[in-house]
């Protein structure tokens, strides 16, 4: 009789390969991505002695295999190897401290390399760039250290910041005292994917190969535990042109961002003081909108041309101080009316082609709070039309959503985001 074994499959939540994956993993050298433990070989023999146990039946051996990740948290599955030169040469030495000027363009653009390539997940293994194949040897790649560190010494390279001041190219570190090597993680922070910030684009090396997924902030598990750092060599490259007009994306509902500070900045400037109760800060707001407008309509605009966003004429004539500026006679702002308390979503029948009721009109009285009702010309009404569904598009699209996700017809997730 002719035996052959079989790797088990690493998707596989069933008790027999969850051990027989331990036991691989116990048994296996430390430079093939083992643990260096001196009771290694004896934790490997007990775990093959349980295999036989669970595939033989005995309900005791099940009990204490470790359960699988499910797909709604999936755990990282991530130990991670020692500080390391490229390619595991020697030490770092002074390499250690050191740290180069890199852009957030370049960290990503070398994580995302990671992801196309689908670079194995190892602890012992160094890809062809040089950097270890396990989580904390992704992120020195992606800051570009020229070392292998783990996520214990990475802080040693960046500094804490706050949730809010995370930005792509950041990290988030979770540190475990009681399993250092094994319960330790740490994920690249690739941008937010909801204006709530609860859940955001991670890059991740974790097994089998490095993934790109969207996850709750600030993770699957322990999210209580993880800590944002920034790379202290990230630099901003200088523009060709600092007063160039950036582009309409950093403007509008849920931007956040330097030139939205400078733009309130030139708007008061221009007149538009009495438009901010405090500020202007980085934060989009009703008020930037308004005096955005107020200087618009100042210049003799009206229509698409002063809808309260700043385009590439808006932008010239304020940072060349030329224009008219706003007058002392125009009507000051009006408070925007309080938003009413969230009402329950009534299910997506009500928002159709055909359909004509009091939600399609609270609703589109909620999209116009929210700076969203571009696209009505006139309305909104109780009637359904094609300009509920592309503002409630836009809407969707500045959360970050695309495909189906962003298909103009509000369900529960957009009523909630939009009424809160």
């Amino acid at each position: 009789m002719e035996f052959t074994e079989v790797e088990p499959d690493s998707g596989c939540g069933c008790p027999g390969c969850g051990a027989r994956r331990l036991a691989r993993l116990h048994a296996a050298r430390p430079a093939d991505g083992g643990h260096r433990s001196a009771r290694g070989a004896r934790r490997a023999a007990v775990l093959v002695a349980a295999v036989g146990s669970v595939l033989g039946g005995t309900t005791g051996a099940i009990a204490a295999v470790p359960r699988a990740a499910t797909a709604d948290a999936p755990a990282p599955g991530s130990p991670q190897g020692e500080v390391a030169g490229p390619y595991g040469d020697g030490a770092p030495g002074a390499r250690a401290l050191t740290t180069s000027t890199t852009t957030r363009a370049e960290i990503m653009a070398r994580a995302q390399g990671w992801v196309d390539q689908k670079v194995p997940y190892s602890m012992g293994r160094f890809w062809s760039d040089g950097y270890r194949q396990d989580c904390s040897g992704f992120i020195s790649m992606a800051w570009g250290l020229g070392s292998s560190q783990t996520t214990w010494t990475l802080p040693n390279y960046a500094d804490r910041i706050s949730k809010d001041d995370l930005q792509p190219g950041d990290a988030l570190i979770y540190n475990n005292s009681a399993d250092p090597q094994g319960g330790s993680h740490a994920v690249l922070f690739g941008g937010w994917t909801d204006s709530s910030h609860t859940r955001y684009t991670a890059y991740e090396q974790t097994s089998p190969t490095t993934v790109k997924r969207s996850t709750p902030y600030a993770y699957w598990s322990h999210s209580g535990s993880y800590l944002p750092y920034r790379y202290r060599g990230v630099t901003t490259p200088p523009a060709a042109d600092p007063d160039a007009f950036p582009g309409a994306g950093y403007f509008g509902p849920g931007q956040r961002n330097a030139y939205v500070q400078r733009l309130g900045e030139m708007l008061v400037k221009a007149g538009a003081g009495a438009y901010y109760a405090e500020g202007p800060d980085q934060s989009w707001g009703e008020a930037d909108q308004r005096a955005t407008q107020a200087f618009q309509q100042a210049q003799g605009w009206a229509g698409a041309e002063a809808d309260g966003l700043p385009g590439k004429d808006t932008w010239d004539l304020l940072v060349r101080g030329k224009g008219r500026s706003i007058p002392p006679t125009a009507p000051r702002p009006v408070p925007p009316p309080p938003v009413p308390a969230a009402p329950a979503f009534p299910g997506p029948a009500f928002f159709a082609p055909g359909q004509v009721n009091d939600w399609v009109k609270l609703l589109g009285e909620q999209l116009v709070r929210k700076g969203y009702g571009r696209f009505y010309t006139i309305g909104p009404d109780r009637e359904w039309g094609e300009a509920d569904r592309r503002n409630v598009e836009a809407f969707q699209l500045a959360r970050g959503w695309s495909g189906a996700e962003a298909d103009g017809y509000p369900g529960p997730d957009t009523w909630r985001l939009l009424f809160s």
